[in-house]
């Protein structure tokens, strides 16, 4: 493809990002366990304006078939147990996560150069935790969902207008709306990665896993033992 005169060189494109004296470094790690990681960046982008949601993440599932798919979702819950989100059951991930479990999350916070890499297990929550967080949601809110038949094909965006108004009329202004065919997923990490960017490309990775056997994998010089059954590693960028 030629490029014309409006067109922004992409590989021209240069962000500057941490310093050499802003590295991530193991010393910069407290307490050697990934959520504890976790917990401290999610904080800092929470107090970040110019990050407007930042529990929004990208979630990686793979078909039955090992077809790939990704999209963003909201992280509702993040603990010591792992990432919660929702989502309708029939969806294109539901049906992904079904046949395959094992997904990938990721965080990307811009403004201060860092992302973080989940990869582990997705279970359903329980359908009473479902409920409960699902009544706790904006009416609106669950009136679409209810309405929405996820990644279906419709006819049309007056189909969806037109559902939504025919539950309103059933409901009334006060009726609790029903839990459709939707909650909450559990991904329970194995992996964890941290990486803060820097400006010279030689950026920062710091991976924890678990599982496996992999404490037996710890050398003191590659491998480095953590906490709760965790162990870290940093990679070349």
């Amino acid at each position: 493809m030629s490029q014309g005169a409006s067109e922004v060189p992409l590989s021209a494109l240069r962000l500057k990002y941490c310093e050499r004296k802003d590295a991530f470094l193991e010393d910069n790690i407290k307490v050697k366990n990934p959520f504890c990681v976790f917990r401290d960046w999610l904080e800092l982008a929470l107090k970040t304006p110019e990050i407007l949601e930042p529990n929004a993440a990208a979630l990686a599932t793979v078909s039955a078939e090992g077809r790939p798919s990704n999209r963003y979702v909201l992280v509702k819950e993040a603990t010591a147990e792992g990432f919660t989100f929702f989502t309708n059951y029939g969806s294109r991930k539901a049906e992904d996560i079904k046949s395959n479990p094992n997904v990938a999350i990721s965080f990307y916070w811009l403004p201060l150069r860092r992302s973080v890499r989940i990869e582990g297990v997705a279970e359903k929550i329980s359908a009473d935790d479902s409920l409960k967080y699902f009544h706790q949601r904006p009416r609106a809110s669950q009136i679409g969902a209810a309405a929405s038949p996820q990644s279906q094909r419709i006819p049309s965006r007056s189909y969806l207008d037109d559902v939504e108004a025919a539950i309103k009329l059933e409901l009334g202004p006060d009726g609790e709306v029903p839990l459709p065919n939707w909650g909450g997923y559990l991904v329970r990490p194995d992996l964890i990665e941290f990486w803060q960017g820097q400006t010279d490309r030689l950026h920062d990775r710091i991976r924890f896993r678990r599982g496996g056997g992999v404490e037996s994998e710890v050398d003191g010089k590659l491998v480095h033992k953590g906490e709760d059954g965790w162990v870290y590693e940093r990679l070349a960028p």
